[in-house]
């Protein structure tokens, strides 16, 4: 069985770098460290992480060869790279064998989660205005190269990446490579830097040659043939296309090593139970109730405006069904927060889909997913302040129930019948008086329920904090522009909600 462990971990990590210019030690050590029993001693890691930079050198260097053929290799605004890694890849080696297993084989594993999400968020790193193939650095790429050729240097001996993944950021992001070019200067360079990592390795601690000598042929051969038939798949498709399957493939990855290396403490704490669980019952809430929206969007002649705002609906409830259903602060707070991280690179592979188009308005693109992006963040903020700090989650269910639904009041009197526009203080002048006024009335009416039903307030004291909660609803929304009142409202009604508990 860990000899089928050996083949899917140097395919994977060939199609890694055929793909996306990124080292062998990437995606292979956390599977070698975490799946295989042989590497689990006390140098298990650094035996990995020696036998992936040798699977590094000939897979780089075919993949290399079919770059240079499709002309995509820039070696004018890579040489100052290639010699600071050289030159410090010996050391990080030392430093790593220092290190230790624990160290080591932990942060390879979460360094390949975070370069899968970076790859979802922003698939393609290339920049809109890309320098031309062989023109020189400029003293600001002389000191960008300098910095990072140091560092990720350091940082190929020590972890073993090969620095694939930093070089294709910085010679796209900071030196303007177009990305196949950059895959193809950042493979040239590895494939120098894993020959000499991987013999210092070897040259520091022997013993890799003599008890895994048979698991090295077979992740060199394997890495090799996968790295050129992506390499040469990678040419031929776009970027995007590229950066998408790779940002998947890790992120999903990484996500299983972390959670197979660590089981025993993901199993048994608590909190992780409970997080676990809370965010088991919202996925069914949101995805279920946004399900039926859609269902109905694509049977019944809905307009999009109004379509937007119940989808709205979904999102702002979900934090009062978290707080309702859930174990306890901490694991809401946590919950909202981990539904927010794959929430942004979603919508951003959704975008490109005729449905999502058709679905959606957005007065700039990217719009939708940002916006989300800050209210489950957001959210996961106030269920911390109100439900942990103050302990009071009804302060977190009156305010967002009363800026979700008037908010979609506010919509859907103000566009059509609004006439009048706000010129009080602050105010965005685009909204009117009776968009406002709908607001102020909803955020009243359902800001008074959850007080009426969660407290032990008299009555006429409900009253009263519920009209402030609606004044102060419709005034911060009318002070929010570019889409801020997802956070402005809810934020300005709790701190209102707050200041009143404290006077009653």
């Amino acid at each position: 069985m860990e000899y089928l462990w050996y083949v899917i971990a140097a395919t994977a990590a060939g199609i890694g770098t055929g793909l996306a210019g990124l080292s062998a030690a990437t995606v292979m050590v956390p599977i070698l460290i975490v799946l295989c029993p042989g590497f689990h001693g006390e140098t298990g890691a650094y035996q990995a992480t020696a036998i992936a930079l040798a699977s590094d050198i000939l897979g780089s260097a075919v993949t290399t060869y079919t770059y240079i053929q499709h002309k995509n290799i820039d070696l004018k605004r890579g040489w100052i790279m290639l010699v600071c890694i050289l030159s410090m890849c010996t050391v990080g080696s030392y430093a790593a064998y220092l290190a230790g297993n624990v160290v080591l084989g932990g942060f390879t594993l979460f360094l390949t989660f975070c370069i899968g999400i970076r790859f979802l968020v922003k698939p393609d790193t290339s920049r809109e205005n890309t320098a031309p193939k062989g023109e020189k650095l400029d003293w600001k790429g002389v000191l960008i190269s300098l910095f990072f050729g140091l560092t990720i240097g350091f940082g190929t001996g020590f972890v073993g990446t090969g620095g694939g993944m930093m070089m294709l950021v910085v010679f796209t992001a900071f030196l303007g490579m177009e990305l196949k070019t950059a895959v193809g200067t950042s493979t040239f360079i590895m494939t120098f830097t894993a020959l000499i990592a991987s013999v210092a390795h070897i040259f520091i601690h022997p013993a890799i040659i003599l008890e895994k000598w048979d698991v090295m042929l077979i992740c060199i051969t394997i890495a090799t043939i996968t790295s050129l038939l992506s390499a040469r798949f990678a040419n031929r498709v776009k970027g995007r296309t590229v950066g998408l399957v790779t940002g998947a493939v890790l992120t999903v990855l990484g996500a299983a090593m972390i959670f197979l290396n660590y089981r025993d403490f993901f199993l048994h704490n608590q909190l992780i139970i409970d997080t676990a669980a809370t965010l088991g019952s919202y996925l069914v809430y949101i995805l279920s109730l946004a399900s039926f929206l859609f269902i109905l969007y694509f049977i019944f002649p809905i307009p999009k405006n109004v379509f937007r705002k119940l989808l709205h609906i979904a999102a702002f409830t979900s934090s009062i069904f978290v707080v309702l259903t859930g174990r306890g602060w901490l694991s809401e707070s946590l919950a909202l927060a981990l539904f927010a991280i794959p929430v942004y690179p979603a919508l951003k592979i959704a975008e490109s889909w005729k449905g999502y188009q058709k679905a959606f308005v957005e007065k700039k693109k990217g719009e939708v997913r940002t916006s989300l992006l800050l209210l489950f963040l957001s959210q996961a903020a106030f269920v911390a302040f109100a439900c942990g700090y103050l302990k009071k989650p009804f302060i977190l269910v009156t305010a967002t129930a009363a800026w979700g639904l008037g908010d979609i009041a506010a919509a859907w009197i103000g566009r059509p019948f609004g006439r009048h526009k706000v010129h009080l203080p602050l105010a965005d002048h685009n909204k009117s008086w009776e968009g406002s006024i709908a607001m102020a009335v909803t955020a009243f009416v359902f800001a008074l329920m959850p007080l009426l039903s969660m407290t032990s307030y008299s009555v006429p004291v409900c009253v009263l904090m519920a009209l402030c909660v609606g004044i102060v609803s419709a005034y911060s929304e009318v002070i929010s522009k570019n889409g801020t009142d997802t956070v402005n409202v809810p934020f300005a009604n709790i701190l209102c909600l707050w200041l009143l508990t404290s006077l009653f």
